[in-house]
């Protein structure tokens, strides 16, 4: 009988542990995939570290996942064994309420989360919902494809939140910024990278990446910003950010979980600058961020580990030892 491996959270703040067991078998509407590949989230952590309420628990993490359909359910069409697939972080929704209704899955009142609220890749197979998987190019590296399904895809829909504006902040220069500042550069805006104060490293990198300048998270640009995201999970960076863009500016929050914002005068807020928040994604976001993707020419900065590697990747994310993104390789 084949054996899944698998990396299991058993309870919140613990290490991930080993685990052996019966490939699962996908019901109807499901596909099993072997996974080739499997990107490590700053909301993986989130899980993790237990910042995130109710996960299912026993859960195996992982929601940026590459790898080729191994079987498929009786009821579903459009895939067949060997295809090479991605698994995002929105692995199911109810399809009926008001937000599915009106274009707004991502706000989905019954939605189910792969790696948090269904199992997810950090195994050498899963199960997915076949509505929500997405078809991928042959002829790509897995490992270096895997960051494009969470930090690519979340980092789409906050970018276009963020507007048109040509001079553009990013806040915290990790998976998400180091993908989005190409796409940016591709589209002849100016970027600006904010990194942990001191992180000459990282703002090296980014400035590899195109970006003009790059600074502190506690420095002031040369010039206003039209538009901030902030892919940092620290909520004092939104009122950084708010001083760093000009009047009619917008501050978009791109992560799940962030530390508490402070209190700021409203001036920073006035004058019609805002503070919005980007929840989960579409599918339609996935379609247009994956069709775009090989256009822009994005390359994906990735540092590989073995499954069973696990909590060493996720600590050096914790910490900040990583330059783009670790991906799990079974």
């Amino acid at each position: 009988m084949p054996i899944m491996r698998s990396m299991v959270l058993e309870r919140p703040s613990a290490p991930l542990v080993s685990r052996e067991g019966p490939v699962p078998r996908p019901a109807a509407t499901e596909i099993l995939i072997e996974v080739k590949a499997c990107g490590v989230c700053r909301t993986d952590l989130h899980v993790v570290d237990g910042e995130l309420p109710n996960p299912k628990l026993p859960i195996v993490p992982g929601h940026e996942i590459v790898g080729r359909v191994a079987a498929i359910g009786a009821g579903v069409v459009g895939l067949a064994p060997g295809e090479r697939v991605g698994v995002p972080w929105l692995g199911h929704t109810c399809g009926i309420c008001p937000y599915c209704r009106s274009g707004r899955e991502n706000l989905c009142d019954a939605p189910l989360f792969t790696g948090y609220t269904r199992d997810g890749g950090y195994a050498t197979h899963a199960v997915a919902d076949a509505g929500y998987c997405f078809r991928l190019p042959e002829g790509t590296d897995d490992a270096a494809t895997a960051p494009l399904l969470c930090a690519g895809l979340i980092g789409w829909r906050s970018y276009r939140m963020a507007g048109e504006g040509a001079a553009l902040g990013l806040y915290g220069f990790g998976a998400a910024a180091h993908i989005l500042a190409q796409v940016a550069v591709w589209q002849g805006r100016r970027v600006y990278a904010f990194t942990r104060p001191g992180d000459a490293v990282a703002q090296v990198f980014a400035k590899s990446l195109g970006a003009v300048w790059t600074g502190g998270s506690d420095d002031v640009p040369p010039e206003p910003l039209d538009a901030a995201v902030i892919f940092a999970p620290v909520g004092s960076l939104v009122v950084s950010a708010l001083k760093a863009v000009k009047k009619g500016g917008r501050v978009v929050c791109g992560g799940i979980h962030m530390s508490d914002i402070p209190a700021f005068p409203y001036r920073l807020l006035w004058e019609e600058r805002q503070v919005v928040s980007v929840a989960n994604l579409t599918r339609a976001d996935a379609r247009e961020f994956l069709a775009l993707a090989p256009r822009a020419g994005i390359r994906t900065e990735v540092t590989r580990y073995p499954l069973e590697a696990a909590n060493v990747a996720l600590a050096d994310l914790r910490n900040g030892r990583l330059q783009g993104a670790a991906v799990l390789v079974p």
